[in-house]
């Protein structure tokens, strides 16, 4: 039978949905009195409802209405203690229509409303209620949200109050509503490590906390959560000395604290702002010592050549020079991303370091005898700090650093650091992640390191070097811990390769982590060793039993066994023989091979002879 029946009416219309009627109608049960059976008494008020309504809507009063109490018998009255009126009426409103108007509750309802919604279990409407009051807080009503997050261990809602709290913790400190907190929810704001305000705002507002809610064993455990050695001496002495809140014996701890540390050992605060870049003219960072300094953090990564786009310092044995930026306040960070200027094969070594006084600086990244390239991204735990310096070290092609971009934030990606190198997840051989080929050869340069697996032939889509003679080298952006790599060895035929493979952080000193010269090879290849530090990494062939060259088709770092293409599986790619006649094998590349394009260029260790260029 056909579908298209002129009967037959369009699907748009064979569906009724009259749902807001339904509402509305319901809804109009609710202010009076016609076929109720049960009546809840408020505050002295008296709300008539439907017991067969509430109960289809709330399992809380259908145990209540239902469940063989006496509130079960028809025509009951129910009080209800410790529920505010207005708060009831909107509940009642929402069960019977599915709708309530939050925006134009006042805030002390709106807080009672969210406390019926999680009482009575009523989860989409309290999800519904933490959402709106997240959009609505302000420094006047967020220490109240806050409490009645924490009293309902709403998790998401209490989050939001305190990145709040965090981000205008001068402003809170200085409210009403602050003196309204809970001891355990005052605690749980001053103890943050984000909670950026000054130590001297902190302590006078935990005074007057105390003052007005606490003695004794309250005001010593209030009190001990200022972070005394952050204070100077002068407010110790004229600021909390005065005050009698804190012993004596504790007062000279901190100064005896504050005396001996480094400054980077203390318990600083700072701002925290996940997944932003805060080294941006937005966020009040510059650039305060380099050369060229405004290209740095004007957000552009794209135009940049041997005369602009970057900033720069001389390369000093000492140290001493280097690109420093200011950062806009005290600030939690523990992810940094700097692209070194990548215009041609050079490569570069470098630290980071980070202060709070510009005087003790802590070195949080250092590939100072590893070489590096274009993007960076680099992790270290999270520090609170003002000032961050890149330091160059070396350049293989001069004795100047260039850094063309510089970003740093907090981030809550996880990530594994092993002697304070990045171990990867993820496959860092990419195109994408900054890494090539710099010696092999291939008609695409980085065919290697494309994710093709599939598309390779007698004539294309490998990269090969002669046996005896050169190798494959594939630089990786910037040194990794490495513990597996995975190849594909060109397969189209029944053939066998030998092979071994070294790693190296600086094209120097190279490590042998796998060998098979005396293993006949095939196909897919997953390798593991023990973990080492690599950003170089060396594919050697020993062996083929066709000819004379080592052709490999692909290459990942990490090695990632969830790719599409399984290992020994049939077809082009796998290790099924094909029946390829002999001739055809891979031509050999020879330097008069056309079909074959050069060497790529390599990096070069020579500083420029153009005195226009010499700063590249």
């Amino acid at each position: 039978m056909s579908n298209s029946h002129p009967l037959r009416p369009l699907a748009s219309v064979a569906e009724i949905d009259h749902v807001h009627l339904l509402s509305e109608q319901l809804g109009a049960l609710v202010p009076g009195e016609d076929y109720s059976d049960v009546t809840f008494i408020v505050e002295e008020k008296r709300f008539p409802a439907h017991r067969v309504i509430l109960a289809a809507r709330c399992h809380y009063f259908r145990a209540l209405l239902y469940g063989g109490m006496k509130e079960s018998q028809p025509q009951v009255e129910v009080c209800l203690e410790e529920t505010r009126a207005e708060a009831f009426s909107m509940l009642l409103h929402y069960l019977y229509t599915g709708r309530a108007s939050l925006s134009s509750a006042r805030e002390e309802v709106l807080l009672d409303f969210l406390g019926l919604a999680h009482r009575y279990g009523l989860q989409p409407l309290e999800d519904s209620t933490c959402e709106f009051l997240r959009t609505v807080l302000h420094t006047h009503n967020v220490c109240l949200v806050f409490d009645v997050a924490s009293l309902y261990s709403l998790s998401t809602l209490s989050a939001a109050c305190c990145a709040y709290m965090d981000r205008h913790a001068p402003e809170v400190l200085a409210s009403d509503g602050f003196l309204t907190l809970s001891k355990t929810a005052l605690l749980t704001v001053v103890r943050r490590d984000s909670f950026a305000a000054s130590e001297k705002e902190i302590f006078q507002a935990l005074c007057r906390w105390c003052r007005q809610n606490g003695e004794g064993t309250t005001t010593q455990e209030v009190m001990s959560a200022v972070r005394l050695p952050l204070m100077s001496l002068t407010e110790m002495l004229n600021v909390v000395r005065p005050s009698g809140l804190v012993s004596p014996d504790d007062l000279l701890d901190a100064i005896k604290t504050r005396s001996e540390s480094r400054d980077m050992d203390l318990n600083y605060r700072g701002m925290l702002i996940p997944e932003e870049n805060i080294a941006t003219m937005k966020h009040g960072a510059q650039v305060v010592k380099g050369e060229l300094k405004s290209a740095l953090l004007d957000g552009d990564t794209q135009n940049y050549d041997l005369d602009h786009g970057f900033s720069r310092h001389p390369i000093e044995d000492d140290g001493r020079a280097g690109i420093q930026v200011k950062l806009g306040q005290p600030s939690i960070i523990n992810h940094i991303r700097i692209l070194l200027w990548d215009r041609d094969s050079r490569s570069y070594s470098y630290y980071i370091e980070v202060s709070m006084d510009e005087l003790d600086w802590v070195r949080v990244v250092d590939h100072a005898k590893y070489l590096c390239r274009s993007w960076q991204n680099l992790y270290f735990p999270a520090r609170v700090c003002r000032y961050v310096r890149i330091v160059g070290s070396h350049n293989t092609v001069n004795k100047v650093f260039h850094l063309v971009a510089f970003e740093c934030m907090f981030t809550h990606r996880s990530f594994i650091l092993e002697k304070g190198l990045l171990v990867p997840g993820e496959n860092v051989a990419t195109i994408s992640a900054c890494a090539s080929v710099i010696e092999g050869v291939s008609r695409s340069r980085n065919a290697l390191l494309n994710g093709d697996t599939r598309n390779y032939d007698w004539d294309s889509g490998y990269t090969c070097h002669q046996l005896g003679s050169g190798a494959i080298v594939i630089q990786l952006a910037q040194p990794y811990m490495v513990g597996s790599l995975r190849l594909l060895l060109w397969d189209c035929d029944e053939r066998s390769y030998s092979y071994y493979i070294e790693v190296s952080t600086n094209q120097q000193q190279w490590t042998k982590v796998v060998d098979r010269t005396k293993v006949a090879c095939r196909s897919w290849q997953t390798l593991r060793f023990e973990k080492q530090p690599a950003s170089f990494i060396r594919i050697v062939g020993t062996h083929n039993t066709a000819n004379e060259v080592f052709h490999c088709v692909h290459f990942e770092c990490p090695a990632q066994l969830d790719t599409e293409v399984k290992e020994g599986s049939p077809g082009q790619g796998a290790s099924e023989p094909s029946s390829v006649s002999q001739q055809n094998r891979p031509p050999r590349p020879t330097r008069t091979h056309s079909l074959l394009p050069s060497q790529p260029p390599q990096p070069s260790s020579s500083s420029s002879s153009s005195s226009s260029h010499n700063h590249h």
